[in-house]
C-alpha cells in the first residue's frame, strides 16, 4: 500500500510546487517585465505623481465642467466591489423608465443626438470610455463651466480619443478619466469646476 501511496505523495507535492508557486511566480515576472502598467492596474496619476485611479474602471464625474462618463448600474454607481450590469433586458419597463429619465435629463442639455452610451449602461457598470459622439455632446457645457471655447475644449478630447485597438478590432473610444485629467492640465477653469 505504501508503494502506491508513496507516488501519489510526490506527485502531489511536485505539481502544487509547479503549478500552484513556479508557474504564477513565472507569469508574475514575464508580467512585470514586459508589461509593468497593465500588471499593475493600469494606474493613472496626476500632475503631482498621485495616483488617481486606474484607466480600466469609471470613476464619477457630475460636475459641469468635466466629461461624464456612461451611466452605471454597480452597485450604487462605479462601485469596483459590485461590478454588474442591470440584466434588464429591453422591454423591462424599468429600464425604459431609466433611460427614458436619463434622455429627457440630456435633453434639457441642447445639443446633437443623444449617443447609445449616453443612456445605456455596461456589462459591467465600469466602462471607463465613451464614444467620441458622447464626448462632442458634451463640449459645450464643459466650455461654459471652464470659462473656455468650446474649440479648445474639443482640442483636448480629439487628443484623448483613441482608435480601434490594432487599427480594427472595437470603436474609437475616450477614456473619461485621463480626458478630465487632461482637461484639468490643458484647460484650467477660473474655479476649478466641482467633481
Amino acid at each position: 500500500m505504501l508503494s502506491q501511496i508513496r507516488p501519489a505523495i510526490v506527485s502531489m507535492v511536485f505539481f502544487t510546487a509547479l503549478l500552484g508557486l513556479g508557474y504564477p511566480l513565472a507569469v508574475t515576472g514575464i508580467a512585470q517585465a514586459a508589461f509593468p502598467s497593465q500588471a499593475n492596474g493600469s494606474l493613472v496619476t496626476d500632475r503631482a505623481g498621485r495616483t488617481v485611479g486606474s484607466g480600466l474602471i469609471a470613476q464619477a464625474f457630475a460636475g459641469p465642467g468635466y466629461l461624464h462618463p456612461r451611466p452605471s448600474a454597480a452597485g450604487k454607481g462605479y462601485d469596483a466591489a459590485a461590478s454588474s450590469g442591470s440584466n434588464y433586458g429591453p422591454m423591462n419597463p424599468d429600464y425604459a423608465a431609466r433611460v427614458k429619465t436619463d434622455a429627457d435629463a440630456l435633453r434639457t442639455e441642447g445639443g446633437a443626438a443623444i449617443p447609445v452610451d449616453a443612456v445605456t449602461t455596461s456589462g459591467s457598470g465600469l466602462d471607463p470610455d465613451i464614444s467620441p459622439a458622447y464626448a462632442e455632446r458634451q463640449i459645450q457645457r464643459i466650455a461654459d463651466a471652464r470659462g473656455a471655447t468650446p474649440a479648445r475644449v474639443r482640442e483636448v478630447l480629439l487628443a484623448s480619443t483613441t482608435g480601434p485597438t490594432l487599427g480594427f478590432l472595437g470603436q474609437p473610444r475616450v477614456n473619461v478619466l485621463k480626458a478630465n485629467l487632461a482637461l484639468d492640465a490643458r484647460v484650467p477653469a477660473a474655479h476649478p469646476p466641482a467633481r
